[in-house]
């Protein structure tokens, strides 16, 4: 009976997370804080803690595959997407999101593959060197953010200047500096942010639904794009290509579920330096960041007893994590990656009819709106400003013809005030 039960907690978290995974802008640890406020009216009608635990890893698995997805067809990510939808929403206006969402999927899934190899080793790892690692990290995020900066050539133009690479450069540290000196307000006057409606202050949300969100859909909406039909193209990379970023992703996802306050959307700016240039091999090791983190996420609890993400928070608060325990988790990881792996193309190709269908134009005003409420549910008045401006910096990338990765110092300027 008790698996039985089992079972039907992992279904139920895989449908939850297959449906949060399709909204706009909503974040996996939102959803699994929520779920977590509920557990008392679960476990009241009498549900197990572990059960309830499952359910929340199974949802926050499938979440990781499906919300790709409104990131591709709509440009609207939430925060572990938010570098995804500026190559997939561009594939999509070539007529090619359903490849997109495929590629997302071999990554999320190829990812689960690479974070299963690296368990034992990594684990070794950070067992033995966890506390040298953590006195270092500030080095890691400033060469990080260097390499971002360096790398920046703009937009190729006949007839620019030998030197012209220096203007983009300085493009590129100016947004660099002004996403994170706003990331620095945001975290340091946090307090400020009060949900209306009771849920957990969340200033994260404004931010990057402003910078990768709000202001792809202004610029759609300015543009007047229009859709085109979606083919049902292949994709011809090489194997060792797709393994390669699938290994790039699959390790930059397990690596920061050990380090406190780094999410997995700075490391896909890891992965953005690795994809060579390449969309497809970065939509590859993005997808692949973030499955891979929430298995990690789950191993770092073990190892170093610290939940690094909203899934792990509501594990621990559940039950009390032991090998035998890991090992049944990793199994429901690797049973709703599978499930999610074929619901993604499903979805995926579902959603390429509809949008075909509807009036792209009145989609983004109806997401914008969306985004624009569910800022204020979990952030008041303070995640409306927030929102606001960031929307106003995400378009500077654009405009000024540089990588919007740059926009990511607003949450790597804030890490680095903090271990420096």
């Amino acid at each position: 009976m008790a698996d039985i039960i089992l079972a039907l907690s992992v279904a139920l978290g895989f449908l939850l997370g297959v449906c949060s995974g399709l909204t706009p802008g909503l974040h996996t640890n939102n959803f699994a804080a929520l779920m977590l406020a509920l557990s008392p009216a679960f476990l009241e009608m009498g549900f197990h803690p572990f059960d309830l635990a499952a359910a929340i890893l199974a949802a926050s698995v499938a979440h990781t595959f499906l919300d790709i997805i409104p990131s591709i067809f709509i440009g609207a990510p939430d925060a572990d997407t938010a570098l995804a939808v500026l190559p997939g929403h561009q594939m999509m206006l070539d007529g090619r999101g359903i490849e997109a969402v495929r590629l997302s999927a071999l990554g999320s899934a190829s990812s689960i593959l690479v974070a299963l190899a690296l368990i034992v080793p990594l684990s070794l790892l950070f067992g033995t060197f966890y506390e040298t690692f953590m006195d270092h990290v500030a080095i890691v995020l400033l060469a990080i953010a260097a390499l971002m900066i360096l790398t920046e050539r703009g937009r190729v133009v006949e007839g620019q200047g030998s030197l012209v690479h220096l203007k983009y450069k300085i493009f590129a540290l100016a947004l660099f500096l002004t996403s994170g000196y706003l990331g620095l307000f945001a975290f340091g006057h946090q307090d400020l942010a009060r949900s209306p409606l009771g849920f957990r202050p969340e200033v994260l949300l404004p931010l990057l639904g402003g910078l990768f969100g709000a202001s792809i859909l202004l610029l759609s909406l300015a543009s007047k794009s229009e859709i085109p039909a979606q083919r049902e193209t292949g994709f011809d990379l090489p194997a060792r290509t797709i393994g390669r970023s699938a290994f790039l992703g699959g390790l930059a996802g397990s690596v920061v579920a050990w380090v406190p306050g780094v999410t997995p959307a700075v490391a896909t700016v890891v992965t953005r330096l690795g994809s060579q240039g390449s969309d497809r091999e970065f939509l590859v090791s993005v997808s692949g960041v973030n499955t891979a983190n929430a298995l990690f996420t789950l191993v770092a609890l073990l190892v170093v007893g610290r939940a690094r993400s909203g899934a792990a928070v509501a594990v621990e608060e559940l039950v009390e994590m032991d090998g035998r325990i890991l090992l049944v988790m990793v199994t429901i990881v690797l049973f709703v990656s599978i499930l999610s792996y074929f619901a993604t193309h499903s979805a995926g190709r579902a959603a390429a009819r509809m949008v075909r269908r509807l009036n792209y134009r009145m989609i983004c005003i109806s997401v914008l709106a969306f985004l624009t409420g569910i800022t204020f549910c979990f952030a008041g008045p303070f995640g409306l400003f927030l929102y606001f401006v960031s929307a106003v910096v995400g378009l500077v990338a654009p405009f000024a013809g540089i990588r919007k990765t740059h926009a990511m110092g607003v949450l790597m300027v804030p890490l680095l005030a903090y271990y420096l």
